[in-house]
C-alpha cells in the first residue's frame, strides 16, 4: 500500500511538472502570432501544424474523460485546445483567401469529420469501457508519434544547411524536458500510452540539443561568408535556403533581403554575368546608353 500510495504522489509531481512546462511549449508561438497580428498578414506560416496539435489536444482530453482519474492531463489538453483554437481563429482572420479556405477544409476535415468518426465508432462501437480506454489511447499513441515527423525535418534541415536558425535550444530543451515529466507521470500511473510517445519524444529531444551543440556556431561563419561574397552570391544563397522559411514558430529575419534585388532580377544577372555587373550598373538600351562604347554602328 506504501508503495501504492508513493507511486501515486509521485505521478502527481510529475503530471504538476509536465503541465508547468507543457504550458509554456503551448505559448511558445504567441511571437509568431504576434507578428501576423503586428503585420496583418501570415505570410509564408501555415496552420498545419496547429491543427495537428488541437487535433492531438482533443483526442487526449477525451482519453483522460473516459480514463477517468486523470485530471492533470485534463487541465493541459484543454489549454492546449483553447490556445490552438484561439491560434488557428487568427489565422483566419489574417490569412489570404485561398490559404483561409484551405486551412477551413482541414479543419473540417480533421478536427471535426475525422474526430467525430473517432468519437463515435469507440462510442456506439466499442462497448466494454475497458476496451474502449484501450483504443482511444493507442489512437492517441499514433497520432502523437506521428507529429514527431515535424522534428524529423528540422533534424534534416539542421543537417542540411549547418546552422540551427530554425531550432532554437530553448524550445528544444524545453520539449525535453516535458517529454521526460510526461514519461515518469505515464510510468507511475502504469499507463504506456501516456509513456511510450514520451519515449521518442525524449530521443529526438537528445538528438536536437546534440545536433545544436555541433552546428551551433556554423551561423557565425555562414554570415561571415554572406557578407565576403558578392551581392549576386548572396542572392544565389537567398533561393536555395528560400525553403526554409516556412518555419512557423521561429520564421527567418528578413532584415538582410532588404537591400536585394528582387529574385526575377537576380535570376537574370546571375545567369548573365555573375557577380560583375550591379543593377544599377547594368546599362539599359532603352534608354539609348550602351555599354563601355560599344553600341553597334
Amino acid at each position: 500500500m506504501g508503495i501504492m500510495i508513493n507511486h501515486h504522489l509521485l505521478a502527481i509531481v510529475f503530471g504538476a511538472l509536465g503541465n508547468a512546462i507543457s504550458f509554456l511549449v503551448f505559448l511558445a508561438p504567441v511571437p509568431t502570432f504576434y507578428r501576423i497580428y503586428k503585420k496583418k498578414s501570415t505570410e509564408s506560416f501555415q496552420s498545419l501544424p496547429y491543427q495537428v496539435s488541437l487535433f492531438s489536444c482533443m483526442l487526449w482530453l477525451y482519453y483522460a474523460l473516459i480514463k477517468q482519474n486523470a485530471f492533470l492531463l485534463i487541465t493541459i489538453n484543454s489549454f492546449g485546445c483553447v490556445v490552438e483554437t484561439l491560434y488557428i481563429a487568427m489565422f483566419f482572420a489574417y490569412a489570404t483567401k485561398d490559404k483561409r479556405i484551405a486551412a477551413m477544409k482541414l479543419f473540417i476535415t480533421m478536427n471535426v469529420a475525422f474526430f467525430s468518426l473517432i468519437l463515435m465508432v469507440t462510442h456506439f462501437v466499442v462497448k466494454s469501457p475497458t476496451l474502449q480506454v484501450s483504443v482511444i489511447g493507442w489512437v492517441c499513441v499514433a497520432i502523437s508519434v506521428s507529429v514527431f515527423a515535424a522534428p524529423l525535418m528540422i533534424v534534416a534541415r539542421v543537417i542540411k544547411t549547418k546552422s540551427v536558425e530554425f531550432m532554437p535550444f530553448t524550445l528544444s530543451f524545453f520539449l525535453t524536458i516535458s517529454a521526460v515529466m510526461w514519461f515518469a507521470y505515464g510510468l507511475f500511473l502504469h499507463d504506456i500510452c501516456i509513456a511510450i510517445p514520451n519515449v521518442v519524444g525524449f530521443i529526438l529531444g537528445m538528438v536536437q540539443m546534440v545536433l545544436y551543440g555541433v552546428y551551433r556556431n556554423s551561423g557565425e561563419k555562414l554570415d561571415i561568408e554572406k557578407k565576403v561574397n558578392t551581392s549576386d552570391q548572396q542572392l544565389k544563397s537567398i533561393v536555395v535556403m528560400s525553403p526554409l522559411g516556412v518555419s512557423e514558430v521561429h520564421p527567418i529575419d528578413v532584415k538582410m533581403t532588404e537591400s536585394v534585388d528582387p529574385l526575377p532580377d537576380a535570376v537574370h544577372h546571375h545567369e548573365e554575368e555573375p557577380s560583375k555587373v550591379t543593377k544599377e550598373e547594368e546599362p539599359s538600351l532603352e534608354d539609348g546608353k550602351c555599354p563601355r562604347g560599344d553600341c553597334p554602328s
